[in-house]
C-alpha cells in the first residue's frame, strides 16, 4: 500500500483484485485516501459485512446492498486475505477528464447512501464516472 500511495495521483483508478476473480474499485483521492463504494457506517453494519467476507470472501457490499460513497484512507479499505491492489488507469478505453471535472462529480456523490446493483450500479461504475464522466463495468460485461 506504500508504495502505492507514494505513486498515485489524484483520480487514479484503483482496484482492489480479490483471489476469486472478483474486483473492488475506488477512486485516488490524494494523501493515502480512496473514494469507494463501502458499507453504510455504523458497528452494526459493520460487524455484519465483516462476517459475510469470512463466510463469503466477495465483497461486503455486494452481499449487503445499501452502500455510501466513502472517502477514507487506502489502508481501512476491507478486502479478503490475499487482495491485491494496484493503480489501473490501463483497464479501459477512455482518456481522463480534466480534474477539475473530477473533483466535481466526486463532489457530488461523495457521502451519498446509493443500493448496489451488481449490473447497473456497482463500485467499478462508480469509479469510471468519476474518472472519464462515463460509468462501465469490464468485469460483469
Amino acid at each position: 500500500i506504500d508504495e502505492l500511495v507514494a505513486t498515485a495521483k489524484f483520480g487514479d483508478l484503483i482496484e482492489f483484485c480479490y483471489p476469486i476473480g472478483y474486483s473492488h474499485w475506488g477512486v485516488y483521492d490524494e494523501d493515502g485516501y480512496v473514494i469507494h463504494f463501502a458499507v453504510a457506517e455504523g458497528q452494526l453494519m459493520n460487524k455484519v459485512r465483516t462476517y459475510l467476507q469470512a463466510l463469503i470472501p466477495v465483497c461486503g457490499d455486494l452481499l449487503l446492498g445499501v452502500t455510501k460513497i466513502r472517502r477514507m484512507p487506502i489502508s481501512e479499505v476491507t478486502v479478503p486475505v490475499g487482495a491485491h491492489v494496484s493503480i489501473a488507469n490501463n483497464r479501459h478505453a477512455f482518456r481522463a477528464t480534466e480534474q477539475k471535472d473530477m473533483r466535481r462529480r466526486r463532489d457530488a456523490l461523495l457521502d451519498q447512501e446509493l443500493t448496489y446493483k451488481l449490473l447497473t450500479r456497482n463500485c467499478e461504475h462508480f469509479a469510471t464516472f468519476v474518472r472519464y464522466g462515463k460509468a462501465v463495468c469490464n468485469q460483469n460485461c
